[in-house]
């Protein structure tokens, strides 16, 4: 049996796992579960925290489902994410192999998500200027961290090892010591140098923060270790790259040329397009500016829009609603509830009713919430309400990134992904209405594709086997 990749995406709220054929890039086998890991934010400091048990539950689900005799032919693993949050742990204590081929998380933290809402914009003002050209916002590691340095020193005590959830699977699989972190990630977490590839140790040294935490860096695409033991019937001593960042992957995976740019819209929203070799990023951070500059892979960068605001204010509107039909005593599952409100908003091909959907503020403006406006009596309809919705979803990502700095860019078709845009009809429609270009709907734009073919390109562009990062 032919030899395949095994890619890897923690989502928000699902795990992703692909098998990719090495020879062939083809997918042979995938199989995603929701993780159901929320936490309830019990001290109400707008937390956003996940149970990294629940999330390693669903990884084992999702490789259970997998076909065994196609896992035990695994010749390299890939691992991708949901950045920007923190998860913390012991070193050489971190987890718990004695399931047999399996492990449990053992003296972890909760993950901090990058939802996480703890960090006002008053606290963030306060904390020391990057040497960066990204910014720091709420949600990100070391503004986290800040914050528990400030109102839970005694908590970072306990631990030893910082790191996204991808990268904590990483050092869990190779039985590391340390975290190693890739640039897409560490530049998620804020105080990082991607000229440099350096965190701003000096700064945050100078600030008290714990550079102890802080993870060492590999390149993109680099391997880190080897499984420590066999896995799911993945052999021991398999190796395994440095954690990539979800968005990129994404990207990877169903980006195929130059004049391309990328619309996910899944839990949030991001539109981006690669820039041209050579680009370097401004010296500091364009605070107020909507559009930032991702490292991508080999010293390049993606220019994004990456909107707070997307499928995530879709399931808020039908969870409202859900809640005021059981008001009524009534009660409809999600699924129909999406199936109703779609039908009724294709129905309804425009509306003049005005939904600013930024209910999570943006992180270029965090104190700008949602707004509706322009109602009439005329408009108040499910189709009208919900298409308006849709709409200003859509259009929020677009004053982002308009039109026009596209086509100066040379972008001439948008390749749209993402679970809510796969679902739903209508936000198909709007985009195409905000974006008079070619508009295509890949059919593989996942990052659990994603990864595995990054390390399946890295493994067929080396001669013999990829370097190891040390």
């Amino acid at each position: 049996m032919s030899d395949v990749l095994l890619g890897i995406d923690l989502g928000t709220t699902s795990v992703k796992a692909v098998l990719l054929a090495a020879d062939s890039r083809a997918v042979v086998a995938a199989h995603s579960e929701p993780t159901a890991a929320d936490l309830s934010d019990v001290r109400g400091i707008k937390a956003k925290e996940q149970d990294p048990g629940l999330i390693i539950d669903a990884v084992n689900r999702c490789l259970d489902q997998l076909p065994r005799d196609r896992l035990q032919h695994v010749c390299m693993v890939g691992l991708t994410g949901q950045m920007h949050g923190v998860l913390f742990w012991r070193a050489n204590t971190g987890c718990d192999w004695s399931d047999g081929d399996s492990f449990t998380p053992r003296d972890t933290s909760q993950l901090v998500t990058w939802q996480d809402g703890r960090c006002s914009s008053d606290f963030l003002s306060s904390l020391p200027k990057p040497e960066s050209h990204l910014g720091v916002s709420t949600g990100f590691g070391c503004a986290t961290i800040f914050w528990y340095m400030k109102h839970r020193p005694k908590f970072l005590e306990d631990f030893t090892v910082a790191g996204t959830i991808q990268d904590y699977v990483v050092s869990m699989l190779c039985g590391l010591d340390s975290c190693v972190m890739t640039p897409q990630n560490a530049a998620s977490w804020g105080f990082f140098n991607t000229a440099t590839n350096q965190w701003n140790e000096n700064i945050l040294k100078a600030a008290g923060f714990p550079i102890r935490l802080l993870p060492r860096c590999a390149p993109a695409g680099a391997l880190v270790g080897q499984t420590c033991s066999a896995w799911h019937g993945v052999p021991a001593g398999t190796p395994v790259g440095a954690a990539l960042g979800d968005f990129q992957c994404s990207v990877y995976s169903c980006m195929s040329a130059p004049a391309d740019a990328v619309l996910n819209i899944s839990t949030s929203a991001q539109l981006t397009f690669a820039l041209p070799a050579g680009f370097t990023p401004p010296d500091s951070p364009q605070i107020e500016s909507s559009i930032s500059y991702f490292p991508y892979f080999d010293s390049s960068y993606l220019a994004v829009a990456a909107s707070l605001n997307g499928g995530n204010v879709l399931a808020t509107f039908v969870e409202t609603l859900t809640v005021w039909i059981k008001d009524f005593g009534a009660e409809l599952s999600d699924s129909c509830m999406y199936e109703k409100l779609i039908g009724c908003a294709l129905s309804q091909e425009t509306s003049d009713l005005m939904v600013s959907p930024t209910i999570l503020g943006e992180r270029h403006d965090p104190r700008r919430l949602g707004q509706v406006t322009n109602i009439s009596a005329c408009n108040l309809s499910l189709g009208h309400v919900f298409r308006a919705l849709c709409h200003g979803v859509v259009s929020n990502v677009a004053s982002m990134m308009p039109l026009e700095h596209l086509q100066r860019a040379g972008v001439s078709r948008i390749v749209g992904s993402g679970s809510a845009l796969a679902r739903n009809e209508v936000l198909r429609q709007e985009v195409e209405r905000a974006f008079p270009l070619q508009v295509d709907y890949g059919q593989n734009a996942d990052s659990a594709v994603g990864v595995a073919m990054v390390l399946c390109d890295r493994l067929n562009n080396l001669p013999g086997n990829p370097c190891m990062f040390t």
